[in-house]
């Protein structure tokens, strides 16, 4: 098979992450990959292998803070999409999304193949309606809906997360040592700052050195937490910087959250602080050695953006010594990761 494919992933960085083995797989089959992000996504978009150009577009569907509906920004798009002679279309996407808003717009576009899965009735604005179990990796999920349309990864890729590698990271600190992602996407998917804050005292008293990471709203956050003892990094890096970061780091501790998937894409492991909103089985870090740490509560599954419940139970009993131990566990002092 040859020709233009659209590959739709409208939400985070994280999730375009997870998109990554099945873009590869399309782009395996197709002369030209263009990828259809949203502005959370397009930094890992941008990073993917095999993708030749990045669209982005904010689809008020999608986006957990939408602007409302505005005509001429969707007729836009369609527009746009029309002009692109695009053969094929597949709409990439989580179990609580439904793909065929954005399938109507591929076929106001004159998309002629659109393939997605969908729980819901799609009528005509789908050729292929795939059905795979909720409870399966994002990863398997978006490698399942390319198969079923005929696409497998090429010989000898192992449908591990990769990203393009910059190889410039910043001058940050002598080799080895741990980075420490405070912050979330989702705030109910953060430990507590002071939390963070005890991880960093205690694994530097340890021998550890110590690289506190976030984004440029962070800022306030990692100083916070890094203190006197580590390395601040807070808006000192860009997705493609802080994937060098990740990559010469022994290990990650960082929650539910991009970065998470950011580090398992540049083979470091993870200490998982995985708050359980969401079901484990299809978030956690993607082939790459990681820990899971969380309490099992009564409210798992709830998808709450903001714990409503006081001291945040499922990560607020999470001790300083289990990571510490989980940090150990994954990389050993004097054993070169």
């Amino acid at each position: 098979m040859s020709g233009h494919v659209l590959a739709v992933r409208l939400d985070n960085d994280g999730d375009v992450l997870l998109a990554g083995p099945a873009v590869r797989a399309l782009a395996a089959a197709h002369d030209r990959v263009t990828v259809l992000c949203g502005p959370r996504g397009r930094n890992a978009a941008a990073l993917l292998p095999g993708v030749d150009e990045v669209l982005v577009w904010r689809a008020p569907w999608i986006d957990p803070e939408p602007a409302p509906v505005d005509p001429a920004d969707v007729l836009g798009l369609v527009a746009d999409l029309a002009g692109r002679g695009i053969d094929r279309a597949v709409i990439f996407g989580s179990f609580h999304q439904s793909p065929l808003p954005t399938a109507l717009v591929l076929r106001l576009a004159g998309v002629g193949f659109v393939g997605a899965t969908s729980v819901d009735y799609p009528g005509s604005l789908l050729d292929v309606r795939h059905r795979i179990d909720d409870d399966v990796h994002e990863v398997q999920r978006g490698l399942d809906l390319v198969a079923c349309l005929g696409h497998e990864l090429p010989p000898g890729d192992d449908g591990r997360l990769q990203i393009r590698r910059r190889g410039d990271a910043p001058a940050i600190t002598e080799a080895p040592y741990v980075v420490v992602h405070p912050g979330a996407s989702v705030p109910a998917r953060a430990w507590a700052p002071g939390r963070n804050a005890e991880l960093v005292e205690a694994l530097c008293a340890a021998g550890r050195r110590v690289v506190v990471t976030g984004s440029p709203a962070e800022r306030e956050l990692t100083a916070a937490v890094a203190g006197d003892r580590a390395t601040d990094l807070g808006g000192a890096t860009d997705l493609a910087g802080l994937a060098e970061v990740l990559a010469g780091a022994d290990a990650v501790v960082v929650g539910n959250t991009g970065p998470a998937h950011l580090a398992a894409a540049v083979g470091t492991p993870v200490v998982s602080l995985f708050a359980p909103t969401v079901p484990p089985v299809r978030w956690r870090p993607w082939g790459v050695a990681h820990e899971l740490l969380f309490l099992d509560v009564p409210c798992a599954g709830c998808r709450a953006r903001v714990c409503p419940v006081e001291g945040h139970p499922c990560l607020g009993g999470v001790e300083v010594g289990d990571v510490r131990a989980a940090v150990e566990r994954l990389a050993p002092v004097g054993v070169a990761a």
